[in-house]
């Protein structure tokens, strides 16, 4: 007998009552907490809250980003979709590797690497401009701001933009986690996508020919049948904009929030590079700043227990997979050079893995090598800061930070 969607849905929460009982209260605050649980006794479950899949092992979470057969980005329903359009993300095959093509060469290791300095000039601008203060709270005046600049930087767009970047990219943001299907965000963000595409188009039509490299000039400068066309270079900038900022901004809140839990690492950390890059690898892991890749099924899917529809959602949580203890030891701790740190999964995994991992870490690693040299003792000051929270985007809200001032 055919079950109506009701009936379905009743089934489902008889069938996987742990996620029946998650709350989007309970992911937010505690997302680590949720996982835990599910991962033990419901790998793939049922969120009733969310109406979508969950899967929270590290071997599942693999599994399902590397088949390409059944689970696919492409889903014109999905927030980042409805937001940005088809871009290198929401593509699948052809356009997908036209697109990848096209911006992968500007975050290539030894082009990021060309960009260091640059980014140190940056950071050191926004600390020097608080110095004096002897307190700030860090996500307000560096944190947030640091990887917009970067993002502007390296598309040879103009810094004067941040704060409207900003603006646009809070929209954004609330967009993509609108799982819930808020039609107020969705509002938002189309008339903020509107907006950031119109002030793109400006700039591709008054691009001076001849300048310095930047990732802008290269797509509209590619010869042949490479070359994007406008309307594709403005949607593949904002998801590319996207993830340099958000996923910046979280990580080096997070690195930060680590050296408050282990302070004498912020110590050691001060003029040793080599410390600083492997902080910033665990934290990767441990407070994984994007905490899923979703996926939607290209036929009817059968894994362990759960059967799973054509066309639903299945969302793979990277945060859990990274705290998975099959594959970390003592996985809530924080643990420098860990010797299986690369099989984290923070970044995602197979065609549609982060092609910006190289700038997200090397921005991370000028942040706070810049914070601990131009900020004597430089600490974070836990009873007014939060923990880590979001179930999609995960970072602290507040960073409060004092250091000393010489007088």
């Amino acid at each position: 007998m055919n079950q109506t969607p009701q009936s379905l849905l009743a089934a489902r929460r008889a069938a996987f009552p742990i996620g029946a009982s998650v709350t989007v209260d309970a992911l937010t605050r505690d997302p680590y907490a949720v996982y835990e649980a599910l991962r033990e006794a419901e790998p793939i479950s049922w969120l009733s809250a969310l109406e979508m899949w969950y899967v929270t092992r590290h071997e599942d979470v693999q599994r399902v980003l590397l088949d390409t057969a059944r689970f696919t980005t492409v889903f014109e329903r999905s927030p980042i979709h409805e937001t940005f359009g088809e871009q290198v993300l929401t593509s699948e095959g052809l356009a997908h590797g036209r697109y990848r093509r096209a911006l992968q060469g500007e975050f290539a290791k030894f082009r990021v690497q060309s960009l260091a300095e640059k980014l140190r000039i940056l950071a050191e601008r926004l600390v020097e401009s608080v110095a004096a203060d002897g307190t700030a709270e860090i996500r307000r005046v560096f944190a947030s701001r640091l990887p917009i600049q970067a993002m502007l930087e390296m598309c040879g767009l103009p810094l004067v933009m941040e704060s409207q970047v900003r603006h646009w990219y809070d929209h954004f943001e609330a967009a993509l986690a609108n799982f819930r299907g808020d039609e107020l965000l969705r509002q938002n963000a189309g008339r903020s996508i509107d907006e950031f595409y119109r002030f793109l188009q400006d700039e591709i039509d008054t691009l001076p020919v001849t300048g310095e490299p930047c990732l802008l000039r290269t797509l509209v400068s590619t010869a042949g049948a490479g070359r994007l066309t406008d309307d594709e270079v403005k949607r593949n900038l904002g998801i590319v904009f996207f993830g340099g900022i958000s996923t910046v901004e979280a990580l080096i809140l997070n690195c930060l929030w680590a050296l408050s839990r282990h302070p004498e690492l912020g110590i050691a950390a001060k003029g040793n590079p080599g410390l600083i890059a492997a902080i910033v690898d665990e934290t990767i892991r441990w407070h994984s700043p994007v905490q899923s890749a979703t996926r939607h099924t290209r036929c009817a899917v059968k894994m362990g227990v759960a059967h799973i529809l054509e066309g639903e959602i299945v969302n793979c949580m990277l945060g859990a997979a990274n705290r998975d203890p099959r594959i970390f030891s003592n996985p809530e701790c924080f643990m420098l050079h860990r010797p299986n740190i690369r099989q984290h999964l923070a970044f995602a995994a197979g065609p549609h893995a982060c092609l910006g991992f190289h700038l997200a870490k090397l921005e991370a690693q000028i942040a706070l090598e810049v914070l601990l040299e131009k900020l004597p003792e430089f600490r974070v000051v836990a009873t007014v800061s939060e923990a880590p929270s979001g179930y999609e985007f995960h970072q602290p809200r507040r960073l409060q930070a004092s250091w000393s001032v010489a007088t």
